[in-house]
């Protein structure tokens, strides 16, 4: 198609100029030029506006380009075990603690910003916070301990705010894959992505995504560096290679987590990996010396086979699984776990290959397996938990591709046979331990209206409203009167229910606490683990500061169970610091809230012990380094408690049991029998008093310190539910003596956490020492 431009000139003839031309024409289009005085000047004049705004756009549009880029902000969120940049796949436990990892790159100006993390829960939950300076051109990594008390669909806000409190970036609506509690996690920091660990599926399990056991790769950029984060996770692989990598603090959490009684599964590349790592290094149950080369043989396949398999006979016949607990099988050896030889593939290209072995002697260990009478896998004892060495890779050939790499993982694991079977596991139910501190805790001036009280006022108010007002007022013959008589009563009745609530519940502001510390033997100093469950009274709607001042302290409120919404139920703005946090917590007029705080500091040996059995009796040395008595002194060896007395100051006593003590499932049915009614009675509104509180003693502590001995061995269902570390169970299973002392009216040092006064408060402390039998406390 032509088209027809016309160009006016003032001088020029008319005339038809053919050529090829701007790409919006086609070639021998016809330009006509026709002169025209007026329209020349209007020419120049148009060309001149377009050659200005040519480069007053140019000039725009590189300024849009510069600034974006100078001011660009890269705000990812790693939430969970394994968690991706868009904050979504990763895992979080129920009743657990997991790290919530930031990266921040700031390529624009200087400011000082403060990350926020709170939860989509209505009523906002816990608000967590840290501060972080992100100069021009860095980049910042930090982790956050976050508390999954919002259940498996909890979903999850971050934001970074700057000083003006402008948002600079968020991300909203994250949601990580929720994990039963009583699942197994299995965190990995493999060598390679190709390399990471792999469980079976479960089987006709209705709740097959929240009980199936999962491993989630922790990058070495995003290992927290708090231990209390990493106890949410049974069990953790390490690759030699990637030790090299970690940081001071990141190790230090590792190994406060292993001692704790975490599972630390090391596979070892090259000796050297090991032997340059000053960390490590002392930590194995072995030397590395030389590398040799060894061949696969069927004794590795039989290995998975051989432990025991009983229990899942047992389930398949009855239809349900063998007893259970929290956290199953955590205590017990991987050489009593084994799966039927009718689940392994046959996997003939296994057989015959040649792999790496690192050789050397065994210090300390024990060898789980073994080939040709050299050692493949060592494992040990340290502090609580235990250490694994594989000495060779499982992420090279031929492990790597072996068609029996899950169940070499599961037995790793502890993932018990039973799991596997037909019968279906429970993942939802259950009471929050929690309740059972708070109704130790909680304070005596919050009284309840009985609910036969409750219908009697109901009742009276019905009567007053509908008959008695119709009848006096129809004999004095003023039923119009009615419009002034029914809000009367309701002024009336509204006023003495709020007198009722005055009576029944106002009172004076009350802080209690009671402390759970486990002593965790490290040489000369102890680590002590401490649980705090704090309780405060508010006389009015108030917010109250309080602080932890330990090396690493973080707070979250009440976890209240699926059977409450799976709720926190406190409120509560934590800001976290370098060393501890601080807080400020919120209690609603004539209400108890309870907190909880976790702790870690390095401190003295408040008492240290030796247990030893000497023919028919135990013989038990305790030596007490407190200038003041401790109470209450209890022994727990063998499924037996004993009861031993009290500790002089700064005194050794020796103590003789027989060994008929009482049965612990037995001691802890007898002092739990009212803790779940106890629990449940705290979340209702009315009801009787005495049922909602349990006495604050060293046997409802003792008892609760081994909670799980009170699930049903017979029914698959879910008791209470806690968490990690808070149970002692996995210690007696392992063959450990653990003794409990009670500390009255004490609280650890460190300084009391409520940072406003109080007219009430009571502090008191249950110490906790798990020990060797016939080896010293001390180390």
């Amino acid at each position: 198609m032509q088209a027809q431009f016309v160009i006016a000139s003032a001088a020029l003839p008319d005339y038809t100029l053919k050529r090829q031309t701007d790409w919006f024409m086609e070639p021998d289009t016809p330009i006509e030029i026709r002169s025209a005085k007026s329209e020349v000047r209007n020419f120049f004049a148009l060309a001149a506006l377009s050659r200005a705004s040519l480069w007053l756009g140019l000039v725009v549009l590189c300024l849009g380009l510069a600034a974006p880029a100078r001011a660009a902000l890269q705000f990812d969120v790693f939430l969970g075990y394994g968690g991706q940049p868009s904050g979504f796949d990763g895992v979080v436990r129920e009743a657990g603690w997991f790290p919530v990892a930031c990266e921040v790159f700031n390529d624009g100006p200087s400011f000082n910003a403060v990350f926020e993390l709170s939860t989509s829960q209505m009523g906002g939950a816990q608000t967590r916070r840290i501060v972080v300076e992100l100069p021009t051109n860095t980049r910042k990594r930090f982790v956050l301990p976050a508390f999954n008390g919002t259940g498996a669909y909890s979903t999850w806000d971050a934001r970074l705010i700057d000083e003006r409190r402008r948002v600079r970036a968020e991300k909203t609506g994250l949601r990580p894959r929720g994990l039963a509690s009583d699942s197994i996690l299995l965190g990995a920091v493999p060598r390679t992505f190709g390399g990471l660990p792999k469980f079976p599926e479960l089987k006709n399990n209705n709740n097959r995504s929240a009980v199936q056991p999962v491993v989630a790769r922790l990058p070495v950029e995003q290992f927290p560096d708090d231990p209390t984060t990493l106890e949410s996770l049974d069990a953790i692989y390490l690759n030699s290679e990637k030790a090299l990598e970690m940081k001071i603090s990141q190790a230090a959490a590792l190994l406060g987590w292993l001692h704790q009684g975490g599972h630390l599964i090391l596979g070892v590349e090259q000796p050297s990996d090991v032997n340059a790592n000053s960390w490590l290094r002392p930590l194995l149950p072995c030397e590395l010396a030389n590398v040799s080369s060894l061949k696969t043989s069927r004794e590795i396949v039989q290995w998975l086979s051989a432990g025991d398999t009983q229990e899942f006979e047992m389930s398949r016949q009855r239809g349900s699984p063998a007893p259970r607990a929290t956290r199953p099988d955590r205590g017990k050896p991987i050489t009593g776990i084994g799966y039927p030889a009718a689940w392994l593939a046959l996997d003939s290209e296994f057989e015959q290959v040649e792999f790496a072995l690192t050789t050397g002697p065994i210090r300390d260990g024990e060898v789980l397996l073994a080939q040709q009478g050299t050692p493949l896998i060592v494992s040990a004892k340290r502090g609580r938990g235990q250490i694994t060495v594989l000495l060779f890779s499982p992420e090279r050939e031929p492990f790597r591709s072996w068609k029996n790499r899950d169940w070499f993982w599961a037995k790793l694991g502890r993932v018990p046979a039973s799991w596997f079977g037909p019968a279906q596991r429970i993942a939802y139910g259950g009471q929050s331990v929690d309740g059972v501190f708070g109704a130790m805790i909680d304070s005596r001036q919050v009284r309840k209206l009985p609910v036969q009280w409750l219908l009697l006022l109901l009742v009276v108010y019905l009567l007053v409203i509908g008959p008695l007002d119709q009848y006096w007022l129809k004999r004095i013959n003023k039923q119009m009167l009615t419009w002034v008589t029914f809000p009367a009563y309701v002024a009336l009745f509204s006023l003495l229910i709020y007198y009722i609530g005055y009576k029944l519940r106002a009172g004076e502001t009350e802080w209690n606490e009671v402390h759970l510390v486990d002593i965790l033997p490290r040489g000369e100093q102890a680590e002590w683990r401490g649980r705090t469950y704090a309780s405060v009274y508010s006389p009015v709607n108030a917010r109250y500061k309080v602080v932890g001042e330990q090396r690493q302290a973080t707070l979250r409120g009440e976890f209240m169970s699926s059977w409450s919404g799976s709720q926190e139920g406190s409120r509560a703005e934590v800001l976290q610091r370098a060393r501890g946090f601080d807080a400020d917590i919120f209690v609603p007029v004539w209400t108890s809230q309870l907190f909880a705080s976790d702790w870690w500091q390095t401190g003295e040996y408040p008492f240290s012990a030796t247990v030893a059995l000497q023919g028919r009796n135990w013989q038990i040395t305790v030596e007490n380094h407190l200038n003041r008595a401790l109470r209450d002194l209890r022994l727990v060896v063998q499924n037996r408690i004993y009861t031993l007395g009290d500790l002089p100051p700064n005194k050794a006593s020796t103590f003789s049991a027989e060994q008929n003590g009482m049965l612990l499932r037995d001691f802890v049915v007898q002092n739990a029998s009212q803790f779940s009614g106890a629990a449940q009675s705290r979340q209702r509104a009315f009801g009787d008093n005495a049922a909602r509180w349990l006495e604050l003693n060293s046997a409802n502590l003792a008892a609760v310190s081994f909670v799980s001995q009170w699930a049903n061995p017979d029914l698959n269902q879910r008791n209470f539910v806690y968490p990690g570390g808070l149970d002692l169970s996995p210690l007696i299973e392992r063959g450990d003596a653990v003794l409990l002392a009670w500390d009255p009216d004490h609280a650890p040092s460190g300084g009391p956490i409520n940072q406003f006064k109080t007219v009430r408060s009571h502090r008191n402390t249950m110490l906790r020492l798990a020990v060797p039998v016939s080896e010293p406390g001390k180390l």
